[in-house]
């Protein structure tokens, strides 16, 4: 089993010693997403929204949170970055903002963090500039997709995740504050532990284990996602697929 670098042999937190790793070249790449209402995407894409271009003020504050990672992050190295690039594509299909940050430089200490601050802080900033005209905007998927150079070498998402849907079954994750109300975060079941094929005949299925369980799953607002990506119970399920339930986030 890997171990926690971030920890010493007695627990305790420390800033990894890199003084002995090789300089080579490093990149990562992290994506997140906002979803929301079309019209809201629409406002935006189109350029009426009140408060200005919110793609290019989130642009900024990605490229700007990127260089301010270890300010944020406690055991984060001071990074001379050479490269921050953001980039926010509309998706209908969302409907929302897919969101793609890339961080890169010459270094002891790769530079995931960094791209995965720049991720996040854009999709904050999206969310804060649209929440005064949609309350019901959900920031979700976010995660690395790719890096290179170190000592773990080179490796995507993708081929992460296919070594990971050879195993059997489905992967169920709750979060937010369903998680405390149902008491897990996580559980495995195989597709032939419940009747159907669908994410509702899943949700259909938790929901009988507990009166808890039902209870909180039976909120007209639980959202639900499938790899990452969100889902309607019409959505047929396969093996290995990781499954998500959470409450809406809503803003102020």
């Amino acid at each position: 089993m890997n171990q926690l670098t971030h920890l010493n042999a007695q627990g305790e937190a420390r800033m990894v010693d890199v003084s002995d790793k090789k300089i080579t070249q490093r990149t990562a790449t992290a994506c997140a997403s906002v979803t929301m209402q079309a019209n809201t995407l629409n406002m935006i894409v189109e350029g009426g929204h009140p408060k200005g271009d919110v793609l290019a003020t989130a642009r900024i504050a990605g490229i700007m949170a990127a260089k301010r990672t270890p300010e944020l992050i406690p055991l984060c190295h001071p990074l001379m970055l050479s490269k921050v690039e953001v980039e926010l594509q509309p998706d209908a299909q969302l409907p929302g903002i897919r969101i793609h940050a890339t961080c890169k430089l010459a270094g002891q200490t790769g530079v995931e963090m960094e791209a995965l601050t720049a991720a996040s802080v854009a999709a904050l900033t999206v969310y804060d500039m649209c929440k005064a005209v949609d309350k019901r905007m959900v920031i979700g998927n976010t995660y690395v997709e790719e890096k290179t150079g170190g000592k773990s070498g080179d490796w995507t998402y993708a081929s992460l995740k296919s070594d990971t849907q050879q195993q059997a079954g489905l992967q169920i994750n709750f979060f937010a504050e369903l998680r405390e109300q149902l008491g897990v975060d996580n559980l495995s079941l195989e597709l032939d532990d419940f009747s159907g094929s669908t994410l509702g005949d899943l949700l259909t299925h938790l929901k009988s284990q507990k009166q808890q369980w039902h209870n909180h799953l039976s909120s007209p607002n639980l959202l639900m996602a499938v790899n990452q990506q969100m889902a309607k119970p019409s959505q047929t399920l396969k093996e290995g697929d990781e499954v998500a339930f959470f409450p809406p986030v809503t803003g102020g």
